[in-house]
């Protein structure tokens, strides 16, 4: 493919005029027509010229500080002023400017001198075949000498603002040479390595190493290739030892390249990953004791499918259910949420739990032993807590259910054909929130067979979906409880406690889980007053 056509070329082709290139000439000369047949001979050149004769050094240094000029031709010999004397004057206004000397004669010496003085060339007045091929060679070499000012201004102004970065770094900089010589130590070396920055430059990094450590084993980790990030130990000269994390990377400065190691003090690090590690294994422990607290088998109450699960949402949680074995062989059944997470909520619900098995030894009543409890839990409990509780007596042999809700979500009776028969609503605030608060039994209801009594606490209710914006809700519950009815006690608590987590997926639930199941089997005959099997158990 063929170049694209210059300007030039264009113009030529369509005969349109060529712009000439601007050329701006200083021209220091007594002779006025001396000074218009130089003009001219740039003219011829391809120039566009714009030109100043001066004659004076005033004027010459008055020109060179009131406009911009590409070149300099100056007469070796004028009344007031020579070619060494306007060098002078051109080179002490910092500009630089090709300076050719074009003089009828000029003794050699001289000419040697005014170019070790700097002076580009010198040419002859009437052989000045030279000026055109002399002047486009001294712009060019004009143009390099300003680009490369240009690029080590740049890089002079990229030093001195990395300097600027790492001398107020908190991380330890080091710049070291390829063969792994320190050449470069920022101020944080002495917090990070207790060395002299100073003291440190002209040594080889191994000098950072520990004793134990194979020489050269940090540099090769510095030059080898890919993810350039080590975690080791230094050995301060005070005799302590510190954990570092370094990390390398290359910089090039003009034709140099240097290996930068980034090093900071990770000590605060790795004791928060210590006791980070430390409190999970405490939570781990948590959640295993409060796992124990709870029932590990449904006791075996004849006529009645019993099932319960909590899952909290955090290593340890704040829910609670259990089965109690109230006086006169009644079963009692309780599901509780204590306010917040952690492991504080499950200290007090352990607390919870050790009371009601107490007072449940002596009280049947599921309003009198909310009301003791609420005495006994109230200072514990303080300001910032509180427990909804909901606590179901079932006379196995009657089947009458009396009930005394503290703050809880509704109980649900559900008949045989998945269709809700009752609810047992709030009977009183949660526990806590009033020391001398009263609580009374709501309705009793009569269970007949194939019913089940659904109990949860608000984490099934009010786990959002995905996108944050939908709760689970109590009648997305009852579909699921309608669809597994037939699949007995632990089958419908599995059913829901998957549907609210997938409801929640990817995410998981923000809040514990707890749902407790009985299911009413066939009328047993002969039972009498006797005992729950399992009350040892229990209790």
């Amino acid at each position: 493919m063929s170049a694209e056509p210059s300007r030039h070329e264009n113009a030529r082709e369509t005969g349109a005029p060529v712009e000439k290139p601007l050329l701006r000439v200083l021209i220091v000369e007594d002779s006025l027509i001396d000074a218009q047949a130089l003009i001219n001979l740039l003219r011829g050149g391809g120039w566009k010229v714009q030109s100043l004769r001066v004659e004076t050094g005033e004027a010459l240094g008055a020109a060179l500080v009131g406009s911009v000029w590409d070149l300099v031709l100056c007469d070796h010999n004028l009344p007031t002023l020579s070619a060494p004397q306007a060098l002078e004057i051109v080179k002490q206004s910092g500009i630089d400017l090709p300076f050719l000397i074009v003089s009828g004669e000029i003794a050699e010496g001289v000419a040697v001198d005014a170019m070790r003085a700097g002076a580009h060339d010198f040419l002859i007045k009437g052989y000045l075949a030279r000026l055109v091929p002399v002047v486009h060679r001294e712009l060019r070499e004009a143009g390099e000498r300003s680009a490369r000012r240009q690029a080590q201004a740049t890089l002079r102004e990229s030093e001195l603002r990395y300097r600027s970065v790492w001398e107020n770094s908190t991380d330890a900089v080091l710049v070291m040479d390829l063969d792994g010589v320190i050449r470069f130590a920022n101020p944080a070396v002495a917090a990070v390595f207790g060395r002299d920055p100073a003291s440190t430059e002209g040594q080889h990094f191994d000098l950072f190493q520990p004793v134990e450590v194979p020489a050269g084993a940090w540099w090769t980790v510095a030059r080898s290739a890919g993810t350039r990030v080590l975690e080791s130990f230094t050995d301060r000269p005070d005799g302590t030892r510190v954990p570092v994390e370094i990390a390398f990377n290359e910089m090039a400065t003009g034709n140099q390249l240097w290996v930068v190691a980034f090093a900071r003090d990770i000590s605060v690090r790795m004791a928060q990953q210590a006791e980070l590690v430390r409190n999970q294994e405490q939570f781990a422990a948590a959640r295993e004791i409060q796992q124990r607290l709870f029932p590990q088998h449904p006791p075996q109450v004849p006529g009645f499918d019993l099932a319960g699960s909590s899952e909290p949402a955090q290593s340890a949680g704040g829910d609670y259910f259990d089965y109690l074995c109230l006086p006169g062989g009644a079963l009692g059944l309780v599901v509780a949420d204590v306010s917040g997470h952690g492991v504080g909520s499950a200290m007090l619900m352990a607390e919870a739990r050790a009371y009601l098995r107490l007072l449940s030894r002596d009280v049947g009543d599921p309003g009198l032993l909310l009301t003791a409890a609420n005495r006994a839990l109230a200072e514990d409990l303080g300001k910032d807590r509180y427990i909804t509780m909901i606590l179901v007596r079932i006379d196995p042999v009657t089947r009458r259910l009396t009930y005394s809700s503290a703050g809880h979500p509704d109980g649900l009776v559900f008949g045989g054909d998945g269709l809700l028969k009752a609810s047992l609503h709030r009977t009183g605030p949660p526990l806590g929130r009033r020391p001398d608060a009263v609580y009374a039994n709501g309705p009793e209801h009569l269970l007949g067979e194939d019913d089940l009594l659904l109990l949860v606490t608000d984490g099934i209710d009010e786990t959002l979906d995905v996108d944050e914006t939908d709760c689970f809700g109590m009648e997305r519950a009852a579909g699921v409880v309608r669809a597994g009815i037939g699949s007995g006690a632990a089958g419908v608590v599995k059913a829901l406690c998957r549907a609210v987590r997938d409801y929640a997926a990817p995410g998981v639930p923000e809040d514990d889980l707890t749902v407790l199941v009985a299911r009413v089997l066939k009328k047993p005959c002969g039972i009498g007053g006797k005992e729950i099997d399992g009350s040892k158990e229990n209790h």
